[in-house]
């Protein structure tokens, strides 16, 4: 599958096998896709995060996350 720009989509849930690209605290969390990276064996996206959607209510409201993410932790939200 292959997201384009602005595509909503939710990290996994899960633990990958190995070194990961996906930090624990955005494990199931929805973002928006920022940009596609192709890649050979995979794809790779930046893909923003609301904080409010990462650490709850308490988080500043103009406050975003960004991480570069393979296509195989995402899928559409």
């Amino acid at each position: 599958m292959r997201f384009s720009e602005g595509a909503r989509v939710r990290t996994i849930f899960e633990n990958p096998v190995g070194h990961t690209r996906l930090p624990a605290y955005l494990h199931g969390r929805e973002g928006r896709i920022e940009r596609l990276h192709p890649g050979l064996r995979q794809n790779l996206y930046t893909v923003v995060f609301a904080a409010g959607d990462v650490w709850g209510e308490d988080a500043p409201d103009n406050v975003s996350i960004s991480a570069d993410l393979y296509e195989s932790y995402l899928n559409p939200a």
